[in-house]
């Protein structure tokens, strides 16, 4: 499984770092990011609802 982020349309909100800090965390810009190559597989659900929960739906977890 593989997170990614359209870190254009990012607002900076902080809620997919506070979800799911196994994949997320906010870059030197202030944007969130991913920083993991694969989704830990104990950290799948929490990704899925970071991206469930994004207020600008830019997350997409495949």
């Amino acid at each position: 499984m593989v997170a990614k982020i359209d870190r254009d349309g990012c607002i900076s909100c902080g809620l997919c770092t506070s979800v799911c800090p196994e994949v997320f965390r906010m870059g030197d810009d202030d944007l969130a990011e991913v920083y993991v190559d694969e989704v830990p597989e104990e950290a799948e659900d929490a990704a899925i609802e970071a991206q469930e929960s994004c207020p600008t739906s830019v997350i997409t977890v495949e």
